[in-house]
């Protein structure tokens, strides 16, 4: 009779197989981590895998507080301290990891994070204490390898941009053992000499081989130095340790040339502008200065005493035409009116009666002579004609009477006679 099992006794039963083998009890296993998973529980899921195959892995949040000292993530080479043992419920083997450690570039990577974080705390970052790049450096201090393409990259960028920089080289070693001794005496060298900056490093590589460059004696150096540090190390997606100790990161050696030398062509195209700028600035400003000077000046000469002084006098001359004319006009009028008047009163003289044929009568004592009864036979007057005076002395007088008859009062001769031109 056959024997039938249940899918729970033969779970237990590989489980005890499982459990009961001292190998399985204490493995060590090197892998990926791929589908790494934080549980909410704090519990850690994952796989590690190799070319060929995979198996998941749980470790428990206890284990994981003093077993991990690092953040997993996919991707990570990563040594697996722990057990394998199957779970029942699904009929499934897999690693009960109790410790994880970082395997090979794992390990550089986490002494590489353990050094940053200490050299952050430390200051070596801070951003307060980098050194500003000269503006203009004459002297430029190399620390790269004797050989290789960052020096060559270096020297043409500085003749095609400014060759009129020195460069200064000192062949360090930048790969393997005493590298990082040899980069931070290169620092310390230039440091003393009085080079306006330096650039360290080298070209592009994996990390094992920029190495030197995450090391706590080139970190000290850059920190400790006095002159302004480009650190140019591998390619732009590589940081290391100096890069962010260092007062200018550049992505690669010859970006750090670029950073470091300004092209003095682009300088003087630069300065032609700004020449040309300053030239119409000044051309506008002389412009506006004599286009006020001409106003100041129109302004002055209005203002000047002589213009006043003409001005005044051309006003004098128009108030005297003006005088002269309405005189003019007054004296016209004037003589008109006298004319009148003297036509008039001279139709009103006696003298001018004279002129036709009559004379005036006067005493000796030059009172009219208007009634013959002033008259006395013998006592001479004068007869004033026109054109002169006579003398006469009456022989008789005869005055008429109201019914026109005349009667003789006394004869009356002329005496003499006497003669005036007017």
């Amino acid at each position: 009779m056959k024997q039938i099992f249940t899918v729970s006794q033969i779970n237990a039963y590989i489980r005890r197989i499982f459990d009961s083998d001292y190998a399985l009890r204490r493995i060590f296993l090197k892998g990926e981590v791929s589908n790494c998973k934080y549980h909410s529980s704090g519990h850690l899921y994952f796989s590690l895998k190799d070319a060929g195959s995979a198996i998941r892995c749980v470790m428990f949040a206890a284990d994981k507080m003093k077993g991990l000292p690092f953040r997993l993530e996919n991707g990570q080479m990563v040594i697996v301290q722990g057990s394998v043992s199957v779970f029942e419920r699904d009929g499934s083997y897999q690693l009960y990891a109790k410790e994880i450690e970082l395997s090979g570039a794992g390990e550089l990577h986490l002494r590489y994070e353990k050094l940053k974080q200490d050299l952050f705390e430390a200051g070596y970052f801070d951003f307060d204490r980098k050194k500003p790049l000269p503006p203009y450096p004459e002297k430029i201090g190399i620390v790269t390898a004797l050989t290789g393409a960052a020096i060559e990259d270096i020297k043409s960028i500085a003749a095609r941009r400014n060759p009129f920089v020195q460069l200064y080289l000192f062949p360090a070693k930048v790969q393997g053992e005493g590298a990082a001794e040899s980069i931070a005496r290169g620092i310390r060298y230039f440091d003393q000499r009085g080079v306006d900056v330096i650039i360290i490093g080298r070209g592009g590589g994996s990390m094992e081989d920029l190495w030197a460059f995450n090391e706590r004696i080139v970190a000290d150096a850059i920190y400790s130095a006095k002159t302004p540090i480009i650190s140019g190390t591998g390619h732009e997606i590589d940081m290391t340790i100096a890069d962010y100790c260092a007062d200018v990161r550049a992505a690669t050696p010859s970006a750090a040339c670029e950073l470091a030398i300004p092209d003095v062509y682009a300088l003087l195209q630069q300065i032609d502008y700004y020449r040309d700028g300053l030239d119409a600035r000044i051309r506008l400003h002389v412009q506006d200065c004599r286009q006020r000077l001409t106003e100041a000046g129109r302004l002055l000469a209005a203002r000047h005493p002589g213009t006043k002084l003409l001005q005044q006098r051309m006003h004098l001359e128009s108030l005297h035409d003006r005088l002269h004319q309405a005189m003019e006009r007054r004296l016209a009028g004037a003589r008109h009116a006298l004319s009148l008047r003297a036509e008039r009163l001279n139709g009103l003289s006696p003298t001018a009666r004279l002129t036709g044929g009559y004379v005036f009568a006067q005493d000796e004592r030059g009172r009219p002579v208007a009634s013959v009864e002033q008259l006395t036979v013998g006592e001479p007057f004068w007869l004033i004609f026109s054109d002169g005076r006579a003398e006469v002395e009456p022989v008789s007088v005869r005055k008429e009477t109201a019914d026109g008859n005349t009667r003789a009062t006394e004869d009356a001769r002329y005496i003499s006679t006497e003669q005036y031109e007017e």
